[in-house]
């Protein structure tokens, strides 16, 4: 690939690659210092609801305030950038706007934000990078299409568990091995009743958002994570909610296998979690019964096969950002783009939710989110969590229960409700890929 001599070349010709990023919470703020040590790339524009945290990152990358410029207005920011100036914004679609910027990261969390900032960047043929994996198993498969039909690229981020698990998938069929399951450690056991209340103390003490920490606890990143993996490879949740088990590493090739040969799945090629000491790693478990190389892995792992364990100890999660970054402005490729829809994250009732009640977002009171293969979400008709925010119940749902289409009616002005419409229309016409391949 060469990138980093590519990246050099660039930042002799003068041509750093200049990166805007939406959304400056953890996340955010590290990729803008990351960016900041890489030749041949330039943060140059950050956009948050809070602009001041753009500030204090420019301030802490040494920029003074005379050189950072905070505005709403596309006409002063193109000056500002012109000028060598850097700029921040509470206006996250203006990003995307800008003429000086080549390639956009949404680091958010939030669905509808990600999708507009993603919709616009791609209408103007810029990548778009996304942090962002709520938005990407909600409307991610047309955003991917739209994307390549304007010739400019849509990937979920190198860092993030899709990423480094996409990586593990490509290689393993690239060495012809059978993926059975790709996996990823989970540092706690799932609380389905987590909360940002809950999780508030814990989250300030790690400069996190609670509502964030929260949608760990709870599992829905999780199982946000893992869809976007089933979606870019075909891999499924074995059983709703996956299995979950605490396993150490060493007995992972023993436990994520088929149940004919002593493992835990129905089916063979799965997306699954331990909360074992996996964690921040994560897994593949491969198969071949090629008897040569089996004997090559034999004399090289010391495994007898025919499953064996293909493992990447960590992911650092926006540090690695760059890579897809640079893939995707150099060399347009994708580091993780769906496929088809083959899995869902739905909603299932925190609480018990009343008639009127209006449904908070991700890590709120209201839900959590659980991963199921999209047929079994369309045969419950369930609710996806990417349109969830803003909804308003129609008909009771006791804590438990999964918030179905027809009891609940979601924000129908919401940007990220009006793609996923036309993303199911599409599917239903078979425009875009819908299900299982």
């Amino acid at each position: 690939m060469e990138l980093v001599r590519k990246l050099r070349s660039r930042a002799a010709d003068g041509r750093p690659i200049r990166v805007g990023i939406v959304g400056c919470g953890q996340m955010g703020s590290g990729l803008a210092h990351t960016l900041n040590r890489i030749e041949g790339m330039e943060i140059r524009a950050i956009a948050d609801i809070e602009p001041q945290r753009g500030i204090d990152v420019f301030a802490e990358m040494g920029y003074g305030r005379e050189q950072v410029v905070v505005t709403d207005r596309l006409s002063e920011a193109q000056d500002a950038l012109r000028g060598g100036r850097r700029v921040v914004s509470a206006d996250a679609v203006m990003l995307p706007r800008l003429e000086a910027i080549e390639a956009n990261v949404e680091a958010t969390g939030m669905p509808d934000i990600g999708a507009l900032v993603a919709w616009t960047s791609i209408n103007n043929r810029k990548p778009v990078i996304m942090l962002n994996v709520e938005t990407d198993v909600t409307v991610g498969l047309l955003l991917d299409d739209l994307a390549r039909r304007n010739d400019t690229v849509y990937t979920v981020a190198s860092g993030d568990e899709p990423g480094v698990l996409k990586m593990l998938w490509e290689q393993a069929n690239l060495m012809g091995f059978e993926v059975v399951c790709l996996g990823k450690g989970k540092n706690n056991r799932i609380n389905f009743e987590a909360t940002e209340d809950t999780a508030r103390e814990e989250a300030l003490s790690k400069d996190m958002n609670p509502k964030i920490l929260a949608a760990f606890q709870d599992g829905t990143k999780t199982m946000v994570e893992l869809a976007a993996v089933a979606n870019a490879t075909g891999l499924l949740p074995d059983v709703p909610g996956m299995h979950g088990p605490a396993v150490e590493v060493d007995d992972l090739v023993n436990r994520f296998i088929p149940r004919e040969d002593g493992g835990i799945f129905s089916r063979r090629g799965c997306v699954d979690y331990s909360t074992g000491k996996v964690a921040p790693g994560v897994f593949a478990i491969v198969y071949t019964d090629e008897p040569r190389i089996r004997k090559d892995m034999k004399f090289i792992t010391k495994s007898d096969g025919p499953y064996y364990l293909q493992l990447r100890p960590y992911h650092l999660c926006d540090l690695e950002t760059p890579q897809s970054v640079a893939e995707a402005v150099l060399l347009g490729e994708r580091t993780v783009a769906p496929q088809a829809q083959n899995a869902e994250v739905v909603c299932v009732a925190k609480r018990d939710l009343k008639v009127g009640q209006t449904v908070e977002g991700i890590g709120g009171h209201d839900w959590y989110g659980t991963i199921m293969t999209r047929e079994d979400a369309l045969r419950r008709d369930a609710v996806c969590m990417g349109v969830a925010t803003g909804g308003t119940v129609r008909r009771e749902v006791k804590k438990g229960e999964i918030i179905t289409h027809d009891g609940f009616a979601p924000d129908q002005d919401a940007f990220v409700y009006r793609l996923r419409e036309l993303q199911e229309s599409l599917i239903a016409r078979g425009a875009l890929g819908g299900g299982v391949r």
